[in-house]
């Protein structure tokens, strides 16, 4: 296996709150229903590992923040679920297989995303 992409992204949680707050309407855009019901730091990390996700893939157009959603292994372990845009921009790059790791401590939700073939 070949390392094909690697995105990083953090996300200042009280920032990302006020702005949730603010711009209703951006939790339905960016979030699945799977996700909604989560704390503001969870989301957060979430909005985080998508955005280091588009990174990873080379940031290309066409990428529909519904198509790839973060579930929870019953071990808590994170990982992509990725459909539409973000599963043909997955094949696209060869990729088999996509590494995420979130965390959020000290008012800063972070994310890392690595893509293999």
């Amino acid at each position: 296996m070949a390392v094909l992409g690697v995105g990083i992204d953090v996300c200042d949680i009280d920032r990302f709150s006020a702005t949730l707050n603010r711009t209703p309407g951006l939790l339905t855009r960016v979030f699945t229903p799977g996700e909604r019901d989560r704390t503001v730091a969870s989301l957060a990390a979430r909005f985080a590992a998508k955005e280091a996700l588009a990174k990873a893939l080379g940031a290309p157009a066409g990428l529909s923040w519904q198509d790839c959603e973060i579930v929870s292994e019953s071990s808590g372990r994170p990982r992509f679920e990725a459909r539409g845009s973000v599963a043909a921009a997955l094949a696209d790059l060869g990729c088999a297989s996509v590494h995420v790791s979130l965390s959020h401590d000290a008012g800063v939700a972070s994310a890392v995303v690595v893509l293999e073939s």
